[in-house]
């Protein structure tokens, strides 16, 4: 019989904070070399794109489905759902597009979108556009309607960064910062405001200053910039009446709870109900009319309501990880163009979001700014799948991508997606001794500096004598260090001789 002195001693247990630690740190190595991969980046935009877009498609069944009921009109609980069903496929089209067509062409093309998106902006505010909740920013087709402004931004991001591309070298001038891209987008902001749209105002803004930050502009043209814009929005505040009843409102929320107040109110107590886990998918009160437009400008709300806070976290989360995947993809890639173009799309987005959930949450006044990919479907729903896709159009354009898409194939996203192979990067010819300096490509002398006509005349009849004889000189100083060479060789070898 084994006694209890005998019993062999149990090996001792390992402290439970180092197994969290270690877990932690492989999990860490492991998604550390996970987003080493080449293709990392465009998975990512992949993932968020569908994530985001499912559940704003679950969200508009929730909040629609009792605003779309009209007996008098005929339309079932169902008919705006499936309005953003049409939109979601459209937007899927459009972002297969920004993803398969070239950047090159893109950016080619981008002067001409421009152009466009000024005159519809212009033909907007004529009798073809129309009135939709005190805005003449639409063109109704039908059942449809197309908002000019939301196609303005991005032809703005591309054309901006086209042409602060070519004026880089020249970018240190102000007036070559500023002209032409600075007056374009004024143009665009007196046009929308002539709607009027403050918040496709303010998103423009915020195109423009992403533009100019990604270009490289200095700090204190910010500090002006956004002086002034202050100053614009205190003025445009003021000398409409239901903008200051807005702004009035937003400084003391409870002073009218029925009037410009009530829809900030509702959204606050929608997201108090929700709590922590919230009521449940299609439990919410807000969309039964309690909260107005629930299923466009305030959807936030019936997401905290329904979803509770931890439904608010996981979008918060993921439109985080836009932010990190597109700069991301801004700072890996080395065109230029592409760069700028990223890192101001990406800002965008994620300031609309962030102006969106500011408002809902009681921080900004209302505005009227979707939150992308979970609002309802229309022109802004689409345009946001068009930029997702030229972001994932930018993740194949980083050096890694290229080189692993070139040499091992499509891969499997690129098979089904039927994905051309993107070029890689080429940049532009400099003319010669540009480099030797280490500066920059060559920027223009000043006018000062730079020869007059008789001047390049005279000198290029003197050059081909300066020619001569330096080649003159040059070889004399060569036969000189030759004999010097061969006298030294001769002295050395006398020297050896006389010492055997």
């Amino acid at each position: 019989m084994t006694t209890a002195e005998n019993k062999p001693e149990p090996p001792p247990k390992r402290p439970r904070r180092e197994r969290k630690e270690s877990g932690f740190v492989a999990f860490r190595t492991a998604l550390t070399a996970w987003l080493s991969r080449p293709l990392a980046s465009f998975h990512l935009v992949l993932a968020l794109t569908g994530v985001l877009t499912v559940i704003g498609i679950v969200m508009v069944l929730s909040a629609s489905s009792v605003a779309s009921y009209n007996p008098k009109t005929g339309s079932g609980v169902y008919s705006l759902f499936i309005k953003h069903l049409v939109f979601v496929a459209l937007g899927s089209v459009v972002f297969w597009l920004g993803l398969r067509v070239k950047l090159e062409r893109i950016r080619r093309m981008s002067a001409t979108a421009t152009v466009i998106c000024l005159g519809l902006l212009v033909l907007v505010l004529t009798p073809l556009g129309s009135t939709v909740n005190g805005s003449q920013g639409w063109f109704k087709i039908g059942e449809f309607t197309f908002q000019p402004v939301e196609a303005a931004k991005v032809a703005l991001a591309f054309w901006g960064a086209h042409i602060l591309v070519i004026k880089y070298n020249v970018i240190h001038q102000w007036r070559h910062l500023l002209v032409p891209v600075v007056p374009i987008a004024l143009l665009m902001f007196a046009l929308v405001m002539l709607q009027p749209d403050l918040g496709g105002t303010v998103t423009l803004a915020v195109v423009l200053l992403a533009l100019l930050w990604f270009a490289g502009a200095p700090k204190r043209l910010f500090g002006v910039i956004l002086a002034g814009g202050l100053a614009g929005v205190l003025v445009l505040a003021v000398i409409a009446p239901y903008r200051l009843a807005r702004v009035m409102s937003f400084l003391s929320p409870d002073a009218d709870v029925s009037a410009e107040g009530f829809q900030a109110n509702q959204a606050k107590l929608a997201l108090a109900d929700g709590g922590f886990l919230g009521k449940g998918l299609g439990q919410g009160t807000s969309n039964w009319g309690y909260l107005p437009n629930v299923q466009n400008d305030f959807i936030f709300a019936l997401i905290g309501e329904e979803l509770g806070l931890i439904g608010c976290v996981v979008v918060l989360v993921l439109f985080g990880g836009v932010a990190v995947v597109g700069l991301r993809i801004a700072t890996r890639n080395i065109d230029p163009w592409i760069r700028i173009v990223s890192g101001t799309l990406t800002v965008f987005l994620v300031a609309q979001a962030g102006i969106n959930i500011g408002y809902v949450v009681g921080l900004l006044p209302v505005t009227g700014v979707t939150l992308p990919l979970i609002s309802y479907g229309g022109t802004s729903l689409v345009i946001t799948m068009l930029i997702m896709g030229v972001l994932a159009n930018a993740a194949r354009h980083e050096p890694e991508a290229v080189a692993a898409l070139r040499t091992q194939g499509p891969g499997k996203f690129g098979r089904l997606l039927r994905l051309p192979a993107p070029d890689p990067y080429r940049p532009p010819a400099t003319r010669k001794g540009a480099g030797r300096s280490g500066a920059k490509a060559a920027r223009p002398a000043p006018r000062a500096a730079r020869p007059a006509p008789a001047q390049e005349r005279r000198r290029s009849v003197r050059e081909p004598v300066r020619r001569s004889a330096a080649r003159t000189s040059t070889a004399t100083s060569r036969g000189g260090a030759a004999r010097t060479t061969a006298s030294r060789g001769t002295r050395s070898t006398a020297n050896r001789r006389g010492h055997r």
